[in-house]
């Protein structure tokens, strides 16, 4: 009987998983051993000296408590950007509604875009404008191309620029690398009646992993208020 209880041992030897299991399983073992709290040793993270388990253990509180407060920072952090976010916003809004005349407007949302939101570069067209407008520069040279692509847009577009022709309406198209592209509409399955483009020398500043939610909110806005502009 021995022999085969050596054999079996031979066949089946005990595992990793099974001390596991049997430590897992068996939660007062450390009670009745409680001396091996003290004499296990294992190897510090922070080096090669070695630490007993419930220093281990401290470590590894720490590590958590430490990615906890880099979570909360982040949270803090992202929370303050959406409340400066959220009061530039508001003050781009105001400009808009406080303009009274209406051949003022597209001019002031595109400067006021730029101060607040620190845009390298913006520019705009609209097209169907009432008659009094067309001799702003705004009203002018715009292709049915370009018409086309706005109202193709179901979204803003943001990305590298492969060769836009909108971005000839920026006082420097070559410094546009990378560039958001805003229809304008009266309404979400219209077709568009203009489009602001944004862009930038920096080459992640509008990529196409960004959301566009807060550019939707601008395309919103500047719509509505464009509306003057139309017959």
């Amino acid at each position: 009987m021995p022999h085969n209880i050596h054999d079996n041992a031979a066949m089946n030897p005990i595992t990793e998983d099974d001390i596991a299991n049997y430590l897992v399983n068996t939660p007062d073992f450390f009670e009745r051993h409680a001396q091996l709290l003290g004499q296990v040793q294992l190897t510090s993270p922070h080096g090669n000296r070695a630490v007993s388990l419930q220093e281990r253990q401290a470590e590894m509180l720490r590590e958590k408590i430490k990615a906890l407060e880099h979570r909360v920072m982040d949270m803090i952090r992202h929370g303050t950007e959406n409340v400066v976010a959220s009061d530039r916003l508001q003050r781009w809004t105001a400009g808009l509604l406080t303009t009274r005349d209406p051949r003022g407007v597209p001019y002031r949302i595109v400067d006021e875009l730029q101060s607040l939101f620190l845009v390298p570069q913006a520019a705009i067209k609209v097209w169907d404008c009432e008659t009094s407008y067309l001799n702003e520069p705004y009203a002018q040279w715009v292709s049915d191309d370009v018409k086309a692509l706005a109202t193709s847009l179901t979204e803003p577009y943001c990305g590298l620029n492969s060769g836009f022709e909108a971005t000839q309406w920026l006082a420097e198209p070559r410094a546009a690398v990378s560039i958001a592209m805003i229809p304008m509409r009266a309404e979400p399955e219209s077709p568009a009646f203009g489009m602001l483009i944004l862009s930038s020398p920096d080459a992640h500043r509008f990529n196409s992993d960004m959301g566009t939610e807060f550019l939707e909110r601008i395309a919103e806005l500047a719509s509505g208020a464009l509306s003057r502009l139309r017959p």
